[in-house]
């Protein structure tokens, strides 16, 4: 991984006299505002960088517009410096000169005591440059670079001030700025000041609509999550572990992130309801909710599998404190395409579950498999998620929890059904075909003009073949895998 690029090692860096750093970053303004703060708080008698994009060279300097003079210019100046490249790696594939140039610069044959800064988004280091380039990663900023913009937002804006009136307040819009750039944050602001009615809630409203933008990316889904964890069915075991961690640790600390367990794994039967549980948890905590499309990593329209993952996963931890929801994960990571694809599968593995053990921020994996065992078995074991859920078909007192909530849902009052009778009727049925049998039961009394009866739903369920009929075969074989190996979820 590469590291990460904070004004501490920064600072550090260029103080043990580091020749070449490549910075990855969206943001070139906010990396050269971090640079410039370097020289001027951290990193004593360094003058203020000086700045070089392809347009119009270094200020001041006829003919540095190009890079390789522009380059030769930077390294035959005297004293100590730092050159900020904007655009360098634009030039350097094809331009031998501009290669060579800057490994002897690196190998400190010429200018010692300068540091060339090479700005630009992620990409292919030239071979012959691997090994004189340090890496830094830019990501989003983290909790505390945001509160610090947002502490200096309210000095000097009097609706910042005033939104920001507790300390609670602040942490809320935090939460809501996580995962977003800083001038993503300010257009927010701007858009507060001008519709002064504005409050609180607005503006956290308005900073979780710009998380869209996390779609933009086509690896990485942020999700609206209006589930309650009252609308769960069942899980009482899961239900009972989510309590045990509040307990110990607080609701507000998991929400802020402290103590956040590493992850849970549900398997089980399509349709009870492992992703509503995801969603559940991702509400009942008060985190953001991403969801990861492994398929689309494979796809490769985003890069290599590797580095769609790569980025996805920085995606998640800048949005932390956060729930990272991995749909169907065997799609993606499963023992038979671990052996089939070959480097690309085992490369994905490999970083995934290096991730997954030394993740530096908060991010809880909440994945869901169908077919548990086309996982392999590195994935399973104690350590890479807190606990493996199996998700049967609901029992007889689910079943009917469950009606009770979807009939509710639909506006109708449960009070007026037969929910015991419904559920001991549904034997078999999943979540998703009980909220069928209520949806079709509505419709057809919808089309008569009147209010659904109990009679409406028995028919609905007495013309419903359930996937416990079938796909009989397939149940009973992930029943018998997860006996011994998993939780049960109910």
């Amino acid at each position: 991984m590469d590291q990460s690029l904070n004004l501490a090692n920064f600072s550090q860096l260029v103080a043990a006299g580091t020749p070449l750093l490549f910075i990855t970053t969206e943001n070139e303004t906010r990396t050269e505002n971090l640079i410039q703060r370097a020289t001027q708080q951290v990193i004593k008698g360094m003058p203020l960088p000086r700045i070089w994009n392809c347009n119009s060279g270094f200020e001041g300097q006829q003919g540095t517009s190009e890079a390789q003079p522009a380059l030769e210019w930077a390294i035959s100046q005297e004293g100590r410096g730092i050159y900020i490249f904007k655009d360098l790696s634009a030039f350097w594939d094809n331009h031998p000169h501009l290669q060579r140039t800057l490994k002897d610069f690196s190998a400190g044959r010429r200018a010692p005591g300068k540091t060339l800064v090479i700005l630009g988004t992620p990409c292919e280091i030239p071979p012959l440059l691997r090994n004189d380039i340090l890496i830094l990663d830019h990501g989003l900023p983290e909790r505390g670079e945001i509160q610090s913009f947002l502490q200096s937002s309210r000095s000097r804006d009097p609706l910042v001030d005033k939104l920001l009136d507790s300390a609670e307040a602040l942490d809320r819009l935090t939460l809501a700025c996580q995962g977003l750039e800083l001038n993503d944050i300010e257009r927010a602001l701007r858009l507060a000041r001008v519709t002064k009615s504005a409050g609180l809630e607005d503006l956290v409203g308005a900073l979780f609509q710009s998380k869209q933008q996390i779609r933009k990316s086509g690896i990485m889904e942020y999700v609206e999550n209006d589930i309650q964890p009252e609308q769960v069915g069942g899980m009482g075991n899961i239900k009972q572990w989510m309590e045990k961690r509040e307990k110990a640790f607080g609701g507000a600390a998991l929400s802020a992130g402290r103590n956040l367990p590493k992850g849970v794994l549900t398997m089980g039967v399509s349709g009870c309801g492992k992703s509503l549980f995801v969603k559940a948890i991702a509400a009942r905590w008060h985190l953001p909710l991403v969801r990861l499309d492994m398929a689309t990593v494979y796809a490769g329209t985003f890069g290599s599998p590797e580095t769609s993952l790569r980025a996805a996963c920085k995606t998640a931890e800048s949005l932390a404190p956060c729930v990272l929801w991995i749909d169907e994960i065997e799609a993606g990571i499963s023992s038979q395409g671990f052996k089939a694809e070959g480097g690309a599968a085992s490369r994905v593995l490999g970083y995934f579950l290096t991730w997954m053990q030394e993740k530096r921020q908060p991010v809880f994996v909440a994945a869901t498999a169908n077919a548990i065992e086309m996982l392999p078995a590195e994935m399973l074991r104690k350590g890479r998620f807190d606990e493996i859920f199996y998700v049967a078909l609901p029992d007889v007192a689910a079943r009917e929890e469950i009606f009770t909530i979807h009939l509710a849902k639909k506006g109708f009052d449960p009070q007026n059904f037969n929910c015991s009778m419904l559920g001991h009727s549904a034997k078999g049925f999943s979540g998703a075909e009980i909220e069928q049998a209520v949806t079709s039961a509505a419709f057809e009394a919808l089309a008569q003009d009147r209010a659904p009866v109990q009679q409406d739903i028995m028919e609905a369920i007495s013309r419903t073949v359930p996937l416990s009929v079938t796909m009989a075969e397939q149940i009973k074989k992930i029943e018998a895998w997860a006996f011994k190996r998993a939780v049960a979820a109910n």
